[in-house]
């Protein structure tokens, strides 16, 4: 029997080699289905149509089409369905006028969303996150996808949690477990004894963690940017350069009675919600707090050196002995402070 290689028409590495069938018509039900298309023309390698299944040859590659002519520069031309009409453009005539737009960003999130409007179907990549496709279909309003996409998040949400609870159950607390890296964003973590553990540029975004514990944990340029942290421990924790703007962190913990002071230099909390935390020796050198929340924060002996708090909500905080040498203070609300502001200071080595 002929063995034939099948490519979608316009993208040569997406090929399938197959056996082939006794019938055109077989040969097109077999592309549809392996492209998840509705298959009505095939061309050769040199764009010449074929009508009938004798002409092929052994081990030839072949094109299939959903209508659309043959577009022999693979890696420039793409076909829209849309409602039903094919439309062919060139690539560079979707993304370079427009290098900000959707389109330019999110080829691959956009893929998923058109096959679904064509096949009904949301089947994603293993490199594809649900999350990132779900945000996608929110923009555009595809309404119907969304529920099976929030499952989706939620299902792989609980996976992620599972997975580092394994990891935490095979470890000895006094070994430092290595998380180095990892996505695990959208994950729910609340609750979880992750002491000591290695976050260093991990993507935590969007994650939920009320009442986590990451004592002593690094934290160092990880992106934790909107995610829940209502009433973590952060006792002696090294998040130098994080991200966690947007973050929520109400009634957090900082102060280790031990004297390990947090060292949180160059972190990111811009509009971030620190209400009611005890932030007491919290090294927040030339951190970012723009437009953040610290009402009733104990700052005591903090050091905000060369911070960023312009429009920061400071009122009700004690800021006793509080580094505020350098920092841009512009429209910070300092209402009923329990203690004056100590400008003067100098910055402990």
């Amino acid at each position: 029997m002929k063995r034939l290689k099948l490519c979608r028409n316009g993208i040569n590495s997406d090929g399938k080699v197959i056996l082939a069938p006794d019938t055109m018509e077989d040969l097109l039900s077999t592309a549809g289905k392996i492209f998840k298309i509705k298959a009505k023309k095939i061309f050769t390698i040199g764009g010449f149509e074929i009508d009938n299944i004798d002409l092929i040859r052994d081990d030839e590659i072949l094109f299939i089409s959903a209508g659309e002519r043959f577009m022999k520069n693979n890696s420039e031309w793409i076909t829209l369905n849309v409602g039903g009409k094919y439309f062919v453009t060139s690539r560079s005539t979707l993304i370079l006028k427009e290098p900000c737009s959707m389109l330019a960003k999110s080829p691959s999130y956009f893929k998923a969303i058109l096959n679904y409007l064509r096949t009904d179907e949301i089947n994603l990549d293993s490199n594809i996150s649900p999350s990132a496709v779900l945000a996608e279909a929110k923009y555009f309003g595809i309404d119907s996808m969304i529920p099976t996409l929030e499952r989706m998040v939620r299902n792989q949400s609980n996976l992620k949690r599972a997975d580092i609870t394994k990891r935490l159950m095979t470890t000895t607390i006094d070994s430092k477990l290595r998380c180095q890296g990892l996505d695990i964003s959208g994950a729910d973590l609340s609750r979880l004894d992750l002491r000591y553990v290695n976050f260093k540029y991990a993507n935590l975004r969007e994650c939920r963690m009320v009442g986590t514990n990451f004592s002593y944990c690094t934290l160092e340029r990880a992106d934790i940017s909107n995610a829940v942290l209502d009433h973590a421990q952060f006792l002696g924790v090294k998040m130098l350069c994080a991200n966690l703007e947007g973050s929520s962190l109400k009634g957090c913990n900082f102060e280790d009675p031990s004297g390990i002071n947090a060292n949180m230099e160059g972190v990111n909390l811009k509009g971030a919600n620190l209400e009611g935390s005890n932030m007491a020796r919290v090294d927040l050198r030339v951190a970012t707090l723009k437009n953040a929340n610290l009402k009733h924060c104990d700052l005591r002996a903090a050091v905000l050196a060369g911070a960023d708090l312009e429009n920061c909500d400071l009122t009700g905080s004690n800021l006793q002995e509080t580094n505020l040498r350098g920092a841009n203070l512009k429209g910070a609300s300092l209402e009923l402070m329990q203690t004056p502001v100590h400008m003067s200071q100098t910055v402990a080595n």
